[in-house]
């Protein structure tokens, strides 16, 4: 009887034992942790990762992929799932201040706290290890796998290529309604902002199963539930990446301001873009540095700034066609119609001149081309008509927007009757104001992509194509292989005017202000130009196109602050022409490549430009794009556009 009354209290003993086991852990559950734990579900919970899509690529006419995709690995958290507790041990695993930590987190709270927030980006493999084996005790931390752009080591492309960043506050609202979130970083400027729809792609999802203290319990339906992320679309450029590498380096090189725009005059495929002074697109690449970021927007060169399609300059007298052709045209001279140059030309009270003051005789219009004769070209503005200089001009594509496929263009200036009627009052202003347009000067304002538009639709007996980076995208959805067409119209010029016109460009070359341009094997036509500054040093403008008889380049190059363009703007051009159209492996000048790619702002560089020793070609400029279109080398013309008024 003892024995079993013994086993009895044992028994009792154990139960009251547990008991006050499970109400003291009942008791720390309830009271002593409610506050961690008040606000959590008592069941698990399913969690959805967005995926971000990787962007579509961009690929050269060779085939070289010149911006692609490589991981970037973060770190990010989910405000409702995390524990405010955890933050210390946490920013302590990042070397991160804690107060940084906890302000991300916050920004992240407050737009949307059941999604992920990046609190920090460009994890190295070290500080991935020190995470994931601390993973378990953190609830609500994610190291994820997103994408950042990777760019070719050869090419800069800043202004081509644009660069991406996070939406800024004032627009997310708006964007957030077609998908976007705080994480996500759009096209800000160039191709990536003006093909933002082809190339973010899809986004993707992982669903996940977290436990009520927000750890990961398993995969969410084994996965079978999960969307996949939807690669962008890729861009297949008109660009040659060898091209825009020396065109970029030979502007480099002058430690000037300036433009280079070089097209397929029988297509108007851009070829290469450069603006001077260009950027590191690596410094908004990933993390943003800020010191990098500081650097170029206080840069007073505006590094920014596309001079290509956003700046305006006077043309100076690479415009002096543009008359030649309407006088020629409108039957108001005949090609050997002479005029008188004495060196200067008087009107009214004021006497205009020759650059140099140089008296060239009695010159008619091919030899006024070639030596660029200010005289001349006054003489013949006067006899032309100021309604027909401004109707020619506007054939010829100026005054407005070519249509090219970056953002910020725009139209330049050209004057008109109505134009100056507006600005100054009719009746208000006279045929001195005709004086410095006839030159190229005065209020004519010019943007170097028309320019080269220009150029080649002289190039190519008188079509004016839209000046254009993308021929066409590969629909990831589809596989196919999608062109743009792009707009063209036929100029309602004589083929024997063109001819004519062609000849004194070739003649500018061979005898005139343009010779540094020249080349013994190849046949180059040209104009150069000054474009005044009356803040500074004039501008040197170059327009050219070759080989002469069968243009396969048409280049406009613009050097700031240099003066006369023949001696600075010619060089850069004829290094361009020697490189696409002589040389079939396409191998740089020995000067560009025994020169690294330089990172920040350039220094001037002492080698001359006339340097024309080749080496090997020039290595990994990138990797080779599989599944290249097969399209024509030049791209497709586009749909005929008539000129009705012309």
């Amino acid at each position: 009887m003892d024995t079993i009354q013994r086993g009895a209290s044992l028994v009792s003993y154990i139960i009251i034992g547990v008991f006050s086991l499970l109400l003291a852990r009942l008791f720390y559950l309830q009271v002593l942790n409610f506050q961690e734990l008040g606000s959590i579900s008592s069941t698990n919970s399913i969690r959805r990762i967005w995926i971000q899509a990787p962007r579509g690529r961009m690929i050269d006419r060779n085939g070289l992929i010149v911006v692609d995709n490589q991981p970037l690995y973060s770190v990010k958290v989910i405000p409702e799932e995390f524990q405010k507790s955890k933050t210390a041990s946490l920013a302590k695993l990042m070397n991160m201040p804690v107060s940084e930590l906890a302000e991300k987190i916050r920004k992240g709270d407050r737009f949307n706290r059941f999604s992920a927030t990046t609190v920090t980006k460009n994890l190295n493999p070290v500080l991935i290890a020190r995470l994931s084996e601390n993973l378990w005790q953190l609830p609500g931390v994610l190291i994820e796998a997103d994408n950042k752009r990777k760019y070719t080591d050869s090419l800069y492309g800043s202004h081509l290529f644009g660069y991406l960043r996070l939406i800024p506050k004032e627009q997310l609202e708006k964007l957030s309604e077609e998908g976007y979130s705080q994480e996500d970083k759009i096209g800000f400027s160039g191709l990536e902002k003006n093909y933002e729809e082809r190339l973010k792609g899809q986004k993707g999802a992982r669903f996940e199963m977290v436990n009520p203290l927000g750890k990961l319990v398993g995969k969410y339906d084994d996965g079978k539930s999960d969307i996949q992320a939807i690669r962008g679309d890729d861009l297949y450029l008109c660009i040659d990446a060898g091209l825009q590498q020396l065109a970029e380096e030979l502007m480099r090189n002058t430690g000037k301001s300036g433009a280079v725009v070089a097209l397929d005059p029988s297509t108007g495929g851009i070829l290469a873009l450069v603006s001077t002074p260009d950027y590191d697109l690596d410094t908004f690449n990933g993390s943003t540095d800020p010191d990098g970021w500081r650097n170029i927007i206080t840069n007073p060169q505006k590094p920014l700034f596309n001079r290509t399609v956003q700046a305006v300059y006077p043309p100076g007298s690479i415009y002096k066609m543009v008359l030649a052709m309407a006088a020629l045209e409108e039957g108001k001279v005949n090609p050997d119609a002479k005029f008188l140059d004495r060196g200067s030309f008087a009107f009214g009270k004021r006497k205009f001149r020759n650059h140099g003051g140089h008296a060239l005789g009695s010159i008619d219009m091919k030899k006024a081309i070639i030596q660029s004769s200010n005289v001349y070209f006054f003489n013949l503005m006067l006899k032309t008509g100021f309604e027909n200089w401004t109707k020619y001009g506007q054939m010829l594509g100026f005054g407005e927007e070519t249509g090219i496929d970056l953002p910020g263009e725009r139209s330049g200036i050209l004057p008109s009757v109505e134009y100056f009627d507006r600005r100054y009052g009719r009746d208000k202003w006279t045929k001195g104001y005709l004086i410095s347009l006839a030159i190229g000067q005065g209020e004519l304002g010019t943007t170097p992509v028309q320019l080269a538009a220009y150029t080649a639709a002289i190039a190519n007996n008188g079509t004016w194509y839209q000046p254009h980076l993308v021929k066409g995208y590969r629909d990831t959805a589809t596989g196919r292989y999608v062109p743009i067409p792009h707009k063209k119209r036929s100029l309602p010029l004589s083929r024997k005017n063109l001819d004519y016109i062609r000849e004194a460009m070739r003649g500018v070359v061979l005898q005139g202000t343009g010779t540094q341009a020249n080349l013994p094997d190849i046949a180059v036509s040209g104009k150069t130009g000054t474009a005044q500054n009356p803040h500074g040093r004039d501008h040197a403008w170059f327009i050219a196109f070759a080989p002469s008889d069968n243009p396969k380049i048409a280049i406009t190059v613009l050097v700031e602050n240099s003066g006369f363009g023949g001696s600075i703007s010619a060089p850069i051009a004829r290094e361009l022409i020697r490189y696409y159209v002589k040389d079939d492996k396409k191998q740089l000048p020995s000067s560009i490549r025994k020169a690294p790619k330089q990172r920040g702002p350039a220094a001037r560089q002492p080698d001359s430009l006339s340097a024309a020793t080749k080496t090997p070609p020039a290595e990994n400029i990138t990797s080779p794009a599989p599944e290249l279109p097969e399209e024509k080398v030049h791209g497709e013309p586009g749909p005929e556009e008539t000129n009705s008024e012309e």
